[in-house]
């Protein structure tokens, strides 16, 4: 690829610029990220189309300065969809977000060097009904990708019992996070509480492992049931999202099977997956998380 060039896709005419910047410390530059995203597509939109997302650009790099930008920039083409959500229950100020449709808002974004993507956990159509509930597992060092396995293998557990399937994602950085696909009409009301309760509970019959409480000084060599994430504001980093970590590192789906692996063998770096390597389970594997997607569940009263 040139430096800099116009490409159209489906037919759209975008310009992609600095393509041979360097964004990752290990020489991955822009142009390997539009590729990526571009060939993720496929999968990556089922989870994101529909949904307004948070983009975390890196303009210099993963090594630069970044910021988190809500609002879909004013210079973005016509052709790119957005929808206004309030910035609180109740408030007339409006965030005006992005939604990624279709593969050329994905590449447009690539080219703004908005590296991770974060959605939010209900579709634009329906902002106030989170499609899943999420638990995101944050250890405290020492502890680490093992004991989050560990945990989310507790959570697991506790969803059987209550005949709910969940679904696990690395987070691209060093924890773990589990999707409990709902996909027919609930709350916030209902999903947050959900996840307090639950996480309270592990906390209470394992306190050497679990914490549920926000404070950073619990933490320590335990694994924090991150539950307020089921928030009508907050997002979670997108499945197939690339994460600005010293190599390009992604937010991989992955099998329970391979989560009970890592327990056996105590080898984080057993899911730990880079661009490449998402690209390779793609084809071999499809994609994992498409569950999340199209199953229908319903929280226990």
């Amino acid at each position: 690829m040139t430096v800099s060039q116009d490409v159209e896709i489906e037919g759209r005419t975008l310009r992609v610029t600095n393509l041979d910047k360097v964004l990752y410390p290990n020489g991955f530059t822009k142009a390997q990220v539009i590729d990526y995203y571009i060939r993720v597509a496929p999968a990556l939109l089922r989870h994101l189309a529909g949904r307004p997302i948070t983009l975390k650009r890196y303009p210099n790099g993963t090594e630069g300065q970044f910021f988190y930008e809500k609002n879909c920039p004013s210079h973005r083409p016509e052709w790119v969809n957005t929808v206004k959500v309030p910035r609180a229950r109740g408030d007339e100020r409006f965030i005006t977000y992005c939604t990624v449709d279709d593969l050329p808002t994905l590449v447009w974004l690539a080219n703004l060097a908005a590296i991770e993507l974060h959605p939010l956990l209900a579709r634009a159509v329906d902002v106030d009904s989170p499609t899943h509930v999420v638990f995101d597992l944050d250890p405290g060092p020492p502890a680490g990708l093992l004991e989050c396995a560990r945990v989310g293998c507790l959570v697991r557990q506790e969803l059987d019992g209550m005949g709910l399937q969940c679904f696990p994602k690395t987070s691209g950085s060093k924890g773990l996070q589990l999707y409990v696909p709902l996909n027919r009409p609930h709350t916030y009301e209902q999903t947050k509480p959900f996840a307090h309760r639950l996480a309270a509970a592990l906390a209470r019959r394992h306190p050497e492992l679990v914490v549920e409480k926000m404070d950073k000084s619990l933490r320590k060599g335990k694994v924090l049931i991150d539950w307020s994430q089921n928030h009508p504001t907050k997002t979670t980093v997108g499945p197939y999202s690339l994460r600005a970590r010293e190599r390009p590192t992604v937010s991989t789906p992955v099998r329970w099977g391979e989560v009970e692996d890592l327990l056996a063998g105590g080898d984080a770096s057993q899911l730990a997956f880079d661009a490449t390597q998402v690209l390779d389970r793609l084809n071999e594997e499809g994609d994992l998380f498409e569950p999340v997607a199209t199953l229908h569940q319903e929280l226990p009263v």
